[in-house]
């Protein structure tokens, strides 16, 4: 069974730099403590490209970014996950919220892997805006 579920968190740091930190997949491992590595093509994440996250014990996921939207006041971006066998999309979002920031993120794909993945992205999405 497919689900799509969304978070949302809000934080201290600028909307800029949140999104630098999301547009350049060398920057993740900084914020997300569940990615040990990224590989990738370029600098800056751009529609049609693909890599790998490494994560803890050697586990390597394969991505496919969908979508990289920079302008207007909500940025966002979409890549497709291959993960456990299946496949998950996530689409994430960057917007002014203050002085600070918020971000959003959309997952959609089988149940047991989106509720196992939210506890951890909620993590690292508040380490991303503080």
């Amino acid at each position: 069974m497919s689900v799509r579920r969304e978070i949302g968190v809000a934080g201290p740091r600028g909307a800029g730099e949140v999104w630098d930190r999301y547009v350049r997949p060398a920057r993740w491992p900084e914020w997300s403590p569940q990615i040990r590595a990224v590989e990738y093509p370029g600098e800056r994440l751009a529609a049609g490209t693909s890599g790998v996250v490494r994560g803890p014990f050697g586990v390597r996921v394969p991505f496919e970014v969908l979508d990289v939207s920079e302008d207007g006041p909500v940025r966002s971006w979409a890549w497709r996950v291959s993960a456990a066998g299946a496949r998950l999309v996530l689409v994430h979002t960057v917007e002014a919220a203050g002085a600070g920031a918020r971000t959003g993120l959309t997952v959609e794909g089988p149940a047991a892997l989106v509720v196992a993945y939210l506890p951890a992205a909620r993590w690292a999405l508040g380490r991303l805006v503080r």
